[in-house]
């Protein structure tokens, strides 16, 4: 059994990681980490939550309980300033540890960073394509998990200036923090473009992939979800087999077989990615869609199963929804099978 502490557990990432790490069986929580809670029972967050868990203890006191384990789910700037224990494996949900030039966070995030000379220390890790390879994790963004996964295993059978990557998430994706962007008066039946050309998710794709793509984010009006369409120019055939290739042995992600488009419902409240990819008949282009949920696969999903990856564990232990104990229902009928299949109907 190995030791968890959460940094930052009050906002949404944070009570989404929560969930998973009291839902782990190889996981003991020791150390709840919120300044604004600080003190507080954790019915404080949740109701739900019972006396058995520890009270809530500043982020400080939280980072030096001595866990095996550390998920920080702090702001970009302050995750920066944080000073990894020795020992032990961190996983930081924010995004001050994914660029590996710290000249860019000036750019992209409006600081400087505090600690350069220890950015080579963390890995940049997305399960599927790049596994962490050490015990400092960057947790990759939402957008970026989606577009590298729908897009990485083909990045030398495409044209890199073709690409366009259209995405799409939920109001959670902005955080807890209120914003004028996030009022409901604003998102409630509406759909906006938002920081078009300069969200900072683009360089982190950019470094993954090895050249920049074109990225337009928008807000949806719903809770949560995230779907990246992608298009691009071929340079050569091969395309689905690249994708199997990737993703035949992969438990959290899902190429859906020919004609199947994937579906924000299927992966809402999962650590999964539904993945998908057509030919655009008029042009030629490759057209590959990925669907996850912005808070799952996309944030503590994801850092859970980076964890346990850094831990020698088997990596869906704490996950939702993934292929080790079914895959979200459809008509009545459970999707199964790397080849992509639905089984026959489960009985009432």
């Amino acid at each position: 059994m190995h030791t968890a502490a959460i940094i930052g557990c009050a906002g949404y990432t944070g009570q989404e990681t929560l969930d998973r790490v009291l839902a782990h069986p190889e996981l003991e929580l020791v150390a709840l980490g919120s300044d604004s809670l600080a003190g507080k029972p954790p019915t404080a967050l949740d109701v739900r939550l019972n006396g058995s868990l520890p009270d809530f203890v500043t982020n400080e006191e939280a980072l030096a309980s001595g866990a095996d384990v550390l998920f920080v789910c702090l702001g970009h700037e302050e995750a920066a300033a944080i000073r990894p224990p020795r020992g032990a494996v961190v996983v930081d949900l924010s995004g001050a540890h994914r660029l590996a030039d710290a000249a860019l966070y000036v750019e992209w995030y409006g600081f400087e960073h505090p600690r350069p000379e220890e950015l080579p220390a963390w890995s940049y890790a997305v399960p599927e394509l790049w596994p962490p390879a050490g015990p400092l994790v960057a947790n990759p963004g939402c957008y970026a998990t989606a577009a590298l996964l729908a897009l990485a295993p083909l990045a030398d059978a495409i044209d890199p200036a073709s690409i366009v990557v259209d995405a799409k998430s939920g109001v959670s994706g902005a955080g807890r923090s209120l914003k004028p962007s996030s009022h409901a008066g604003f998102v409630l039946e509406n759909l906006s473009a938002y920081q078009v050309g300069t969200h900072r998710h683009a360089p982190e794709i950019a470094q993954a992939l090895g050249f920049p793509v074109c990225f337009v984010p928008h807000l949806l009006p719903i809770r949560r979800g995230l779907l990246v369409t992608c298009y691009a120019q071929a340079r050569e055939e091969g395309l689905r087999e690249g994708l199997e290739g990737a993703y035949a042995a992969a438990p959290a992600v899902r190429l859906l077989p020919e004609g199947a488009t994937p579906e924000l419902s299927r992966v809402q409240g999962t650590d999964a990615a539904e993945i998908a990819l057509f030919e655009d008949r008029a042009t030629g282009r490759a057209i590959v869609v990925c669907a996850l949920d912005n808070l799952g696969k996309g944030a503590a999903g994801q850092a859970v199963q980076n964890a346990n990856l850094a831990l020698g564990l088997e990596q869906t232990l704490g996950l939702h929804g993934c292929v080790a104990w079914g895959w979200p229902l459809r008509d009545g009928r459970l999707y199964q099978g790397p080849a992509g299949s639905y089984d026959d109907p489960i009985p009432e």
